[in-house]
């Protein structure tokens, strides 16, 4: 048995749980991580819970019939368990899964997508497969957002001493369900060298320069966000946010940083003003090096600047486009048309083994890097369309541009509109392959579509090891076709 610790937040450390449930086993788990136990009917949502454990459950809230609450006291741990490897786990909303062993996570996450395929999409669908897992658990992501803040959320135990700090100056990422919490973040093991000794490297700089950080509450302080972002090609790209513009205080740190790491390949700076940390409305300005990075996928390369979108995983976004063209099944005269296409990745990835490709994105930054990653790969069967799906996929636009033999779909985690659905119903294409984030908004989608179609195969892919999120790939075939 792994050396067992309990991880409590701040807020529950502080607020006094209205009621102590004892000895509660807990058997089954949410879709949102938290652990499930049904006593007496009672159905109890436990915070950092694993099916398998005997708990004594504080309730913080609730009504009759369900409560939400944290582990009082762990009794017995869960054969699942394991010990987690970061320090700020329990604090941090990052990988909330960490104290569960990876195989484990894998089994969860496939109940999740067959729980949502049963309970809303009630169609018949094939045996859901084991989920397709990451070969590295940590250090997978290449990119992560850091939150300077003067004001860095405090532990259970410096709450308790009551001891008063001089600064609280801190740089990391935001506490769940905090408007202004910002966790001072040591060590993270989700995106590997140089982005650790970057991060610890500009906020000591910082310090020993008398730097102000940001109060979100205030709007004061002249650093605001550190943004960095790696590729499998070596090349690395820091983005810093200043909500002042102070120009020898943002020229000493930029021209610090250039020296201390000759390995950034793009250096580039914003500054905002706003209420808010967004920076795809902003101006971003060059300080050394190019504008973007190059990332690849397979033989493709793309395009990735500050504000593009693309997947965080690369390792793992290669497994799930293979899979994704794996159930396309594209024949070289098939027009395939790829809704949601983001910067064109998926387009240019399936590029080879069909006829045309037709992309429509709602944002127009990124048709334009769609289009240039295209460019870039020398490919020339892909055409992509700036708008909103739901008002591009028209019939004036189906006639330009052929009638697709297969729709692959990639929304956002809010599915696609009715509206949408309602127009792949009328335009028949033989197959569609829905690739998703959300298992509940799928199975929702596919129900819509269950009227004209079947679900042939379902693949779950794992792009987010240690948290609760889960990609799914289906392929839905039209009936009687």
């Amino acid at each position: 048995m792994p050396n067992i610790k309990v991880f409590l937040s701040q807020s529950s450390a502080v607020k006094k749980p209205k009621q102590i449930i004892e000895d509660i086993a807990i058997t089954s788990m949410a879709s949102d991580g938290r652990g499930i136990a049904k006593p007496d009917g009672k159905v109890l949502f436990a915070e950092l819970a694993v099916p398998g454990d005997v708990i004594d459950f504080a309730v913080h809230r609730g009504k009759k019939s369900y409560a939400e609450g944290i582990i009082e006291k762990l009794k017995a741990p869960s054969p699942l368990r394991t010990t987690p490897r970061c320090s700020h786990f329990g604090v941090c909303g990052g990988c909330k899964w960490q104290h569960i062993q990876y195989a484990e996570q894998l089994n969860f996450k496939r109940e999740i997508v067959a729980d949502a395929f049963r309970k809303i999409g009630k169609v018949d669908f094939p045996e859901i497969p084991q989920v397709t897992g990451c070969a590295d658990n940590y250090f997978y992501r290449n990119k992560l957002e850091f939150a300077f803040t003067d004001r860095r959320w405090l532990t259970d135990e410096e709450v308790k001493s009551r001891v008063e700090y001089e600064h609280r100056n801190g740089l990391g990422f935001h506490v769940p369900g905090s408007f202004s919490g910002v966790i001072d973040i040591e060590h993270c093991y989700l995106q590997g060298e140089p982005s650790e000794s970057i991060r610890s490297a500009v906020k000591d700089f910082a310090l020993n320069n008398n730097y102000t950080f940001f109060n979100l509450k205030e709007q004061a302080g002249l650093l605001r966000n550190l943004m960095i972002r790696t590729a499998s090609t070596g090349e690395v790209l820091v983005l810093l946010s200043f909500y002042e513009n102070h120009e020898p205080k943002i020229e000493a740190l930029l021209s610090y940083l250039t020296q201390t790491f000759p390995s950034i390949t793009s250096l580039q700076y914003v500054i905002n003003h706003k209420r808010n940390d967004t920076i795809y409305d902003l101006p971003v300005s060059v300080y050394a090096g190019k504008d973007h990075i190059i990332e690849r996928l397979g033989t493709y390369r793309f395009k990735i600047g500050p504000k593009s979108f693309f997947q965080t995983n690369p390792a793992q976004a290669k497994v799930l486009y293979d899979i994704a063209k794996e159930f396309a099944a594209l024949k070289p005269t098939d027009v395939v048309y790829d809704l949601y296409t983001g910067v064109g990745s998926i387009a240019v990835y399936v590029s080879d083994a069909c006829k045309t490709v037709t992309g429509i994105e709602q944002i127009e930054d990124a048709i334009r890097d769609a289009k240039e990653n295209a460019q870039i790969n020398n490919v020339t069967n892909c055409n992509f369309f700036a708008g909103d799906v739901r008002m591009v996929l028209k019939e004036d636009f189906i006639t330009a541009n052929g009638k697709p033999d297969v729709v692959i779909t990639d929304p956002p985690r809010a599915g696609m509109h009715e509206d949408v659905v309602n127009t792949l119903l009328q335009l028949e294409a033989p197959a569609i392959v829905y690739v998703s984030c959300n298992a509940a908004t799928q199975a929702r989608d596919i129900q819509l579509l269950s009227e004209k179609y079947a679900v042939t195969k379902v693949q779950p892919v794992d792009m987010f090891p240690n948290t609760t999120h889960i990609e799914n790939v289906a392929r839905l075939e039209l009936k009687g076709n």
